[in-house]
């Protein structure tokens, strides 16, 4: 049975709003003899204000979190902006303490919470290396055992000896994840490093943090906003909302649950009450609803699925309905259409449409629907914009950045060899 590695109980933070402080040492104690030892007001209070020890809120960043990782686990930490992910991994990384509970780390820690964390910018690269290797208690010999290791996955072997004052943002961060990775700690923390640096470098970050895992036996908490890497990276997701843990387990449930998050159904689906959906007296649109074909998040490979209700009140009408599918930037990407009873005249009541996409066809995005109605509706009558959906990448693939385009369509392709070549060129 494998070890716990990281055991987090009734972790709490809470960050305390406003001003603090007067700004001077001086000034503060001033304020403290005459507010708490003498009962005066605030010498320092501005005109109009109030007392800052008496109405300055606080606000829990992280509020009773408790979960526990065993040794060799990669676990991604997941939420939107603000819930508390980056918190988590400073308390983790002792960066700063937690204002309750407790945190239980067994085995050397190496992190990476932002661009060059632990570089001192007057190194050089190489001396920055040896920092780092010190800083998690490796001798010299152990750090030169893995220097051309790291020099060589960083790309910056160029550079090796320049202050790292003077990286550009991309050769910093290829650096400090290089060192994080490489020098010999039993956890790896990693905050959104693959926001930085292109498909190649995204590529190699997966494969070292995968490896670390399986290979080495070390425990990765990995941070990012790209569900796909979470995906491909972790078993295991642990969802953060407003502070507080809302998931944890498989990691593709809670990338589900996190995307379903950021997709209110609202968006999803548009109602009309009885005689004011698009149309008129004759008839009208009463109901657009799109879904994912597949699963409960639009993917890549999911597939969509559009659902339509159109209410007939008059005999012998003749309906057509069409719908466009656009992006957020209004550009047109599919037309397409079909007539009620094959084109016949329709009977009074309520008909339902519905119409499959294939997966593999859009690319990850933004997306809208527009729907009108014609035959005998003329000119048609048209609705911009009822329903919306964003399609996410979720299966790791070949490529970890959005790839350009609105078609994202799964090709086959054929290859055999035709023998060789008959004439060489002249050397």
């Amino acid at each position: 049975m494998k070890e716990t590695a990281i055991q987090v109980r009734n972790l709490s933070k809470k960050y305390r709003l406003g001003e603090v402080g007067t700004g001077s040492l001086s000034q503060d104690v001033e304020r403290w003899w005459k507010m708490r030892i003498l009962g005066q007001e605030d010498p320092f209070l501005k005109i109009g204000g109030t007392s800052a020890t008496g109405t300055a809120g606080t606000v829990y960043s992280l509020k009773d979190i408790s979960f526990e990782i065993k040794q060799g686990e990669a676990v991604g930490i997941i939420g939107k902006n603000g819930a508390g992910k980056s918190t988590l991994l400073k308390l983790l990384s002792r960066v700063t303490a937690p204002t309750s509970g407790h945190i239980r780390l067994k085995g050397r820690v190496a992190s990476m919470l932002e661009i060059g964390t632990g570089f001192h910018p007057e190194l050089t690269g190489r001396e920055n290396i040896y920092l780092n290797g010190a800083i998690l208690g490796m001798n010299k010999r152990e750090i030169s055992r893995k220097l051309d290791e790291i020099i060589d996955f960083s790309g910056v072997d160029q550079y090796i000896d320049t202050p790292v004052k003077r990286y550009s943002s991309g050769m910093y961060v290829r650096l400090a994840f290089g060192v994080a990775a490489h020098l010999e700690s039993e956890i790896l923390i990693v905050d959104e490093v693959l926001a930085v640096g292109d498909a190649e470098f995204q590529r190699k970050c997966l494969g070292k943090m995968g490896d670390a895992k399986t290979n080495d036996g070390r425990t990765v908490l990995f941070v990012s906003h790209n569900m796909a890497a979470v995906t491909a990276l972790c078993q295991r997701a642990v969802l953060l909302e407003k502070g507080e843990m809302v998931f944890d387990g498989p990691a593709r449930e809670g990338v589900e649950r996190y995307l379903q998050s950021n997709n209110p159904e609202v968006n999803q689906e548009k109602s009309w009450p009885p005689g004011e959906g698009p149309g008129d007296y004759r008839g009208r649109l009463s109901m657009v609803k799109v879904s994912p074909a597949r699963g409960n998040v639009f993917s890549l490979s999911a597939g969509i699925t559009l659902e339509f209700r159109v209410i007939c009140h008059t005999p012998g009408l003749r309906i057509n309905l069409a719908f466009e599918i656009i992006t957020s930037d209004q550009i047109l990407v599919l037309q397409h259409g079909t007539a009620l009873a094959d084109g016949k005249a329709v009977e009074p009541g309520n008909y339902e449409i519905s119409v499959d996409i294939p997966g593999n066809m859009l690319n990850q995005g933004r997306y809208l629907i527009n729907v009108w109605l014609g035959g005998s509706f003329k000119p048609p009558k048209r609705f911009d914009h009822v329903a919306g959906f964003t399609i996410e990448h979720t299966q790791i693939d070949h490529i970890m950045v959005p790839v350009p385009g609105i078609l994202r369509p799964v090709l086959n392709y054929q290859q055999k060899f035709a023998g060789t070549a008959a004439d060489r060129p002249n050397e």
